[in-house]
């Protein structure tokens, strides 16, 4: 969602930057009597004034304004995966997620029997959720929880919530 952020945020001060390099060209022309290119000064109060509600174009354009406030609405509320997770909420220190799951999925990929763990991590308030998806037996259930619990606990983490271990028999894929 921060690169999408950037690119509409990028879009708009470009449009707002271009419009207002035109309007101060168009209002120096206007301040020296000189022809404007850019505008005749009474086609376009001629155009808003005679233009209603009616018109197709208008409500096109209305409806279209509309649909793409309700679509960055709906994207802002969304709630994303977030990309820093926090450690501490007193110093303001935080783990970058990705991070956090490779070093999690390396703890597990340590236990006897276990490979290709896969390991998601999710914050419900202070909590971390982490959720492990392995090839491996399952019997090795809480060898894999103790290996996660170990990491956290050198990374210094909240309150761990609930730790989902989800280990597939071999030729299973994760």
């Amino acid at each position: 969602m921060r690169t999408a952020n950037r690119v509409a945020s990028l879009v708009l001060a470009a449009a707002l930057l271009a419009g207002g390099v035109l309007l101060a060209v168009q209002a120096l022309l206007v301040t020296l009597d000189r022809p404007t290119p850019l505008l005749t000064r009474t086609d376009w109060y001629d155009t808003l004034t005679s233009t209603g509600w009616r018109d197709p174009g208008v409500r096109a354009v209305a409806g279209g304004a509309v649909l793409l406030g309700l679509a960055v609405l709906a994207a802002q509320l969304r709630r994303w995966t977030p990309v820093r997770l926090r450690v501490d909420e007193r110093d303001g220190w935080h783990l970058h997620r990705r991070c956090v799951e490779r070093r999690l999925a390396d703890a597990v990929g340590t236990v006897p029997g276990v490979r290709r763990a896969r390991v998601r991590v999710r914050r419900r308030g202070a909590e971390w959720r982490p959720r492990v998806r392995a090839t491996g037996d399952p019997a090795a259930r809480a060898e894999v929880e103790f290996a996660v619990h170990q990491e956290l606990h050198r990374l210094a983490a909240p309150r761990t919530g609930r730790i989902e271990v989800r280990l597939l028999p071999r030729g299973w894929s994760v």
